[in-house]
């Protein structure tokens, strides 16, 4: 009885949930190519289509929630609600917001990789060092004498920064060697 009542809805639902897989398969492989093309490290892509993923869900519920019948004023008391709830929990952690947001930016945008030698300027200290890794809340970046350094996404979008040697990463390389 149930089925057949809301039997309308489920096809709508099987068609939303279809549709948005599709979806998500060529977002996907969208940027897996424009990965591949820039160079991105793999860890970094695969968190991108994590983030892809959730957005995914998040619009596939809503238009489910829709379907089902859910009146719009209801719906708006119910996000009204959590997003308050939400927004005073992110308030508190703003900056890890702040470095996510610009994990993403970098991810589409930033001119440097994985193995650049590269320079921050910062007033109290420049630093220098080669760039290991690129996550979504920080950068590793591996100093000539051997210290690892984090280095926050959001600080990278905020202060110049100078490219000294492309694909420096055999540099880390030899200093290791010739350390052992």
């Amino acid at each position: 009885m149930f089925f057949q009542t809301y039997q309308q809805e489920f096809i709508s639902t099987a068609i939303v949930i279809v549709f948005l897989l599709i979806i998500r398969y060529f977002m996907n492989t969208l940027i897996g190519k424009i990965s591949k093309n820039n160079g991105i490290n793999i860890a970094r892509t695969h968190l991108m289509q994590r983030y892809m993923s959730v957005i995914t869900i998040i619009i596939g519920l809503v238009t489910i929630i829709f379907i089902f019948g859910t009146d719009l004023r209801d719906l708006v008391v119910i996000f009204s609600s959590v997003f308050a709830v939400i927004g005073i929990a992110l308030f508190a952690i703003w900056s890890i917001l702040s470095n996510i947001t610009s994990g993403i930016i970098m991810f589409l945008s930033f001119p440097y990789k994985v193995g650049d030698k590269i320079q921050i300027h910062d007033k109290d200290a420049p630093l220098e060092g080669i760039i290991e890794d690129i996550r979504a809340f920080h950068l590793h970046l591996r100093t000539q004498n051997g210290d690892l350094v984090t280095y926050p996404n959001n600080l990278m979008l905020q202060k110049a920064v100078t490219l000294i040697k492309k694909d420096a990463i055999d540099e880390i390389i030899d200093d290791r060697t010739d350390l052992v």
